[in-house]
């Protein structure tokens, strides 16, 4: 698993990476910034304050300040969102240079695509709702953090890696027998998206990951391993 993480890690930052890459920090910042503006937005125009300009001013400051805090549990969901859309083109390149013996996968249908990965993401919100909301409690909101993302990340990034050789219902399957070795990989990424900055290589990170997992899992090995 150290392995595939570190091989994941490697090649994030390559030149075939870089097309997606910009794409999905583009997107990933638009979203960022238009969740913000909009929260903004709403407190600043459809709630009513005291008729002064000093209680306006701190309000502002103060829920743009909070707001800015909390988008930081919107990675979660716009990774998954992000995934939805590029874990085709990131799975095909990890394959094509680490796994050339393999035949390569195939990516699913534009339809089933979109439906799993909107199912999901809506998935993904709640339970980081609920982490917000217990981050009001010490002690505990690390650990939901943790279980919440690495177990939803985990199961999302492994289905899609596997689905592309088994289709949707055989990599859910895997996922089921091989659940310990996912989880853990999954707390792999949710400890990768904890990271400020560095989270919003999330879905490159965890794509590039899982891939090198599932290969893992089934049997497979990379031509050009990294050993530790």
């Amino acid at each position: 698993m150290l392995s595939a993480a570190l091989l994941a890690l490697t090649e994030i930052l390559t030149p075939p990476f870089r097309a997606v890459l910009w794409k999905s920090l583009g997107l990933t910042a638009l979203l960022l910034v238009l969740a913000w503006v909009g929260l903004q937005y709403l407190v600043t125009h459809f709630v009513t304050w005291p008729d002064q300009p000093w209680i306006e001013t701190s309000v502002a400051i103060v829920s743009g300040l909070g707001f800015l805090v909390g988008l930081a549990f919107l990675i979660a969901p716009i990774s998954a969102l992000m995934a939805g859309l590029f874990s085709d083109d990131i799975a095909s390149l990890v394959e094509a240079k680490h796994y050339p013996q393999d035949p390569p996968g195939r990516g699913l249908s534009l339809g089933a695509s979109l439906l799993g990965t909107l199912g999901f993401t809506a998935t993904v919100i709640l339970v980081n709702l609920i982490c917000l909301v217990l981050l009001l409690v010490p002690g505990v909101n690390l650990v939901a953090f943790f279980i919440g993302n690495g177990y939803l990340l985990g199961r999302e990034f492994f289905e899609a890696a596997a689905a592309r050789f088994v289709g949707v219902e055989g990599a859910r399957a895997l996922r089921r027998e091989k659940a310990v070795t996912v989880m853990l990989g999954g707390f792999v990424i949710a400890l990768f998206l904890a990271i400020p900055i560095v989270n919003l290589l999330t879905p490159l990170f965890a794509t590039a990951f899982m891939t090198h997992l599932h290969k893992y899992v089934t049997g497979s090995r990379p031509i050009d391993p990294v050993r530790v």
